[in-house]
């Protein structure tokens, strides 16, 4: 029986095991080994690793946990957890369960893309979804911003802090958009093109332009999708995990789930998606987590 079992090996897992380790508690961190920043050259926002690999990081990362004996770190995939009476149960796909008086799932999402041709191609290497990550290295630059409805117009207006030589394209006509909505834009000198997309096109390994299905094509330096509800980790439905239309889990203070004693931290839960945050998040799991024990045992 382990104090706690962490499932994902990124940054609010990482972070969570680092804190647990301190506190001298029995860990075992299970990772699959695919997060959500693979594609990813570089990561942005992460104060002392600006620019750095993720993967990097992550390599660091367990580096620094190998100092502390009570933590242990694991690849391998999760395929079942349940809640029992006096915690909860993970099965590996090797076919073995382990135990743990606590549960943290630092799972991530999966980010579905737009079904058009070249973005998977150029996905982390010229398409984006997140400006506050990327933008600042297309700043200024002509942009794309593919979406409909709420989604593509609100991120077409936030891109404006990054460049004002901004495309809306909706890929058919917009329906959703409201006349308001249109004067909106145009007022922000932010194109609306309806057009039918085929694809997007590039040239050493970068997006260059964006082709409509009528042979036009609109350059481009980099693109900003507006993403769908993104697809939680079955882990978090099958133990019960109240789930916001995002998709994600609407967790409290702390992390904390619905589910006693389960903690979801990272990008599966309600707040901001960034790879900091999730290190924040996974290290108020820890705390709590602990502190929770601490009651438990000297109870």
């Amino acid at each position: 029986m382990h104090d706690v079992i962490i499932v994902g090996g990124g940054p609010a897992g990482l972070s969570a095991a680092l804190v647990l380790g301190r506190c001298r508690r029995s860990v075992l961190l299970v990772d699959a080994g695919r997060p959500r920043n693979a594609v990813t050259e570089r990561m942005y926002g992460y104060l002392g690793h600006d620019g750095r690999p993720p993967g990097e990081l992550r390599a660091l990362a367990r580096t620094e946990l190998e100092q502390y004996p009570t933590v242990e770190c694991r690849d391998g995939e999760v395929t079942d957890a349940r809640r029992e009476e006096d915690g909860f149960a993970v099965v590996l796909a090797d076919g073995r369960t382990e135990r743990a008086r606590r549960l943290i799932l630092a799972t991530g999402l999966a980010t579905a893309l737009p079904d058009v041709e070249g973005f998977s191609e150029y996905w982390g290497r010229g398409v984006h979804h997140c400006p506050y990550c990327d933008g600042f290295e297309n700043r200024d630059g002509p942009l794309v911003v593919y979406g409909k409805g709420e989604g593509g117009k609100g991120l077409a207006l936030e891109l404006t802090a990054w460049s004002r030589d901004l495309t809306l394209c909706t890929d058919g006509r917009a329906e959703a958009l409201s006349d308001g909505d249109r004067d909106r834009l145009a007022r922000q000198r932010i194109r609306l093109d309806e057009r039918p997309v085929a694809r997007l096109e590039g040239a050493e390994g970068r997006p260059a332009r964006l082709r409509f299905a009528d042979g036009e094509a609109l350059p481009c330096r980099a693109l900003f999708f507006a993403p769908a509800a993104c697809a939680p980790s079955s882990l978090i439905e099958r133990l019960g995990c109240t789930l916001t239309p995002k998709g994600t889990v609407p967790t409290r203070e702390y992390e904390q789930s619905n589910v006693p004693g389960l903690y979801v931290a990272g990008d599966a839960s309600r707040r901001v998606q960034f790879a900091i945050v999730a290190a924040a998040e996974g290290a108020m799991a820890a705390f709590a987590i602990n502190t929770e024990l601490l009651q438990e045992d000297t109870r």
